[in-house]
């Protein structure tokens, strides 16, 4: 069976710390999109880790990890990444895979993803520049190179003949800048990537779904940069949602169990886009200060709101979410006043439902106010520990999206993580 643990909203949900607490659980941990435009943040004896193209059980020996098809890879982030994770005793070679079909990164790809970026000027998407949408794009395009062709003898070819082609794309968008030094990395990095287990991904999960493993598909982004269904134009380029899992690995829709959707107690988003419930005023600041909400992959300033009900049921919905885990609802304990989306006002209208266009309409949310219960949460343990202006907060949540919250987060700690008796 596999279980699939996603973000809800615009990423940067807290599923890294998920990912690495439900981990012992499985046998295997599978990336199945994105990139290393993901940042999924964990703390392993204290210390705060940043992954971005490694699954995040990796510091469980007894769980092995595969980056599969869907995932585009950018050998030098990994090459990095690999000596960060050495820094605590872990050889990541001992238990991570990849599949053959995985996309690779170009160096070419980032400049294409910066010159384009620069040539849009105002209209920013905000894209972090790592490769991800040219890398994407090339794999539409029947142009991109695998992992799997490192091993053939012609790959230097291939690379020459793609790079010429992204160089006349470069010339036209007017980008001069030197690549030679990440050309340089990412050949090494090569070096270390060929050492690695690559296998046939689809086969190697099938195979160990017949084996009766326990698979936990690991999400990267959230639900609402969906290139489908998310915040068009202002989204990233792949399938973050559970359908992404079968694409993504190779699986049958069948195989999936639980899909467990992991939302902040309040929202957030980084980089250009809409964002309903965002707040413009000190209580963002304040929301932003007390998260500590600045980008894990970018360092950016993440733009901060209130819980938006009408795009979280939304996301349920489109996943087939079974279980909720809230994360940072301590971050709350110090506001008097919440609120919570319920509704959207656009046009003179009142919808419950998130329009396909959100991009360039004015969307008035519509709130249901709340006390807030001003209590340090961060100690409690268990739900009977809660304060009630808590319980009454995280009922409501439940209660409107019909999907029980079955986990509270309430530290950055592996530990504080409160199972509810919802779940």
């Amino acid at each position: 069976m596999i279980d699939v643990l996603l973000g809800l909203q615009w990423g940067d949900e807290g599923k890294g710390k998920i990912v690495d607490r439900f981990a012992p659980d499985y046998d295997l941990i599978a990336r199945f999109q994105g990139g290393p435009n993901a940042g999924h943040t964990l703390y392993v004896g204290g210390q705060r880790i940043v992954l971005h193209q490694i699954p995040s059980g990796i510091f469980h020996p007894h769980t092995d990890n595969l980056i599969g098809s869907g995932v585009v890879l950018d050998p030098v982030t990994l090459h990095r990444e690999f000596a960060k994770v050495a820094e605590h005793g872990i050889d990541a070679a001992d238990n991570l895979c990849i599949s053959q079909r995985t996309h690779l990164i170009l160096p070419t790809h980032r400049a294409l993803d910066k010159a384009s970026e620069t040539a849009k000027g105002n209209d920013r998407i905000g894209s972090t520049l790592k490769g991800i949408g040219p890398a994407y794009m090339d794999k539409t395009g029947r142009n991109g190179l695998r992992v799997g062709d490192i091993l053939e003898r012609d790959f230097t070819t291939r690379y020459i003949r793609l790079r010429l082609k992204h160089q006349r794309m470069l010339d036209a968008l007017g980008f001069s800048e030197d690549i030679t030094p990440w050309e340089e990395e990412f050949f090494e990095a090569l070096e270390l990537l060929r050492r690695l287990r690559i296998v046939n991904g689809e086969y190697h999960i099938n195979e160990r779904l017949a084996q009766g493993s326990r698979i936990l598909a690991e999400g990267a982004q959230g639900s609402m940069l969906d290139v489908d269904f998310g915040t068009f134009p202002f989204v990233t380029s792949s399938n973050t949602i559970s359908a992404g899992v079968c694409t993504g690995l190779g699986v049958a829709p069948q195989r999936i169990r639980d899909v467990i959707g992991v939302t902040k107690a309040y929202c957030t988003r980084v980089g250009g886009g809409p964002f309903p419930t965002e707040l413009h005023d000190e209580t963002g600041e304040r929301l932003r200060a007390a998260g500590n909400e600045y980008g894990a992959t970018t360092g950016r300033p993440r733009r901060c709101g209130w819980l938006d009900l009408v795009a979280l049921r939304f996301a349920c919905m489109i996943n087939g979410v079974t279980r909720l885990v809230m994360t940072k609802s301590d971050v709350l304990d110090g506001f008097g006043d919440l609120a919570v989306c319920e509704a959207y006002r656009i046009g003179g209208q009142t919808t419950d439902q998130v329009p396909y266009q959100m991009a360039g309409k004015t969307i008035e949310p519509v709130y249901r106010h709340f006390d807030g219960w001003l209590s340090d949460t961060t100690h409690c343990t268990s739900p009977d520990q809660l304060p009630a202006r808590m319980a009454q907060y995280i009922s409501h949540v439940n209660d409107h999206l019909g999907i029980p919250i079955a986990y509270l987060s309430n530290g950055p700690g592996r530990d504080q993580l409160i199972p509810l008796a919802a779940g």
